[in-house]
């Protein structure tokens, strides 16, 4: 699906935590266009200072409204451009990018792990899986309560969600891992993840374990966002030669293709 250019209109820039925001953009075009797990390059002010866009993830798309939600963390200087946006602000917005998530069939059941804001991707996908009639069932993992926000948006949408917090102030004490342990893996055939690398590995070993299919949205620094830089190419699997772009080849890969270390220190999907 070929990506453009659209300047969109700002509707609404919120914090929902000390340094996580969610941004509503009008860009009707650009909204047509996206798929789950794609991300949009933008230029937070219409300046080139900073010189380079900031890749954010798709949080959510109102396609009939041509609305488009992103939901990043304040990290450095780009990030805290964007967060002083207003209502009515003009956003210079490159995408959709990338390869998303592969949609399930209707009807299936399917499983989400995400940490932090990490769980930005997996939103636009659980509402296009409801639309097809899917089960949905989201386990959320964030260091407090207060990072635990897109939990509601999540279930106004119909997805099962289960939390937890790393200080136990809301839903489980300790890991969102520990939630996936307990659960039954034939009752899913997916499983899609998006967060910190150690997350993700266990995440990618519980998969492995039971034989599931699944996607995970890898998180990696971007340049020019098109594979023309090779500035996010990463080796994806030792047994397989040559480099990925994660930003033209993923940045969502099949969960067999991928090895994550759970001592890797992870980055987040935005960048200073």
């Amino acid at each position: 699906m070929m990506s453009g250019l659209e300047m969109g209109r700002v509707l609404d820039n919120h914090p929902v935590t000390r340094d996580w925001f969610v941004m509503d953009i009008a860009a009707p075009a650009t909204a047509q266009k996206c798929q789950p797990g794609q991300f949009l390059h933008i230029r937070p002010i219409p300046t080139y200072d900073p010189l380079l866009r900031r890749p954010l993830s798709i949080y959510d798309v109102l396609s009939a409204s041509g609305i488009i939600s992103l939901l990043y963390r304040v990290a450095g200087r780009g990030t805290s451009l964007l967060a002083k946006a207003e209502p009515e602000d003009n956003i210079d917005i490159m995408g959709p990018l990338g390869r998303g998530f592969t949609i399930p069939m209707e009807n299936e059941s399917i499983i989400l792990v995400g940490g932090g804001v990490g769980v930005a991707p997996l939103m636009y996908l659980a509402r296009v899986s409801l639309e097809r009639r899917c089960r949905v069932k989201l386990l959320l993992g964030a260091a407090n309560a207060t990072q635990l926000g897109a939990a509601k948006r999540f279930e106004r949408v119909g997805a099962q969600v289960k939390t937890a917090s790393l200080d136990g102030s809301a839903g489980r004490h300790g890991l969102v891992t520990d939630l996936l342990e307990e659960e039954n893996p034939s009752d899913y055939s997916r499983i899609y993840t998006c967060g910190p690398v150690p997350m993700m590995a266990r995440v990618s070993a519980w998969a492995k374990t039971h034989d599931m299919w699944g996607e995970v949205s890898l998180e990696e620094h971007m340049a020019c966002g098109v594979g023309a830089c090779l500035g996010c190419a990463c080796q994806l699997n030792a047994l397989q030669p040559g480099y990925a772009k994660v930003c033209k080849d993923g940045p969502v890969f099949n969960i067999d293709a991928v090895e994550l270390s759970p001592d890797q220190g992870g980055k987040e999907k935005c960048l200073e």
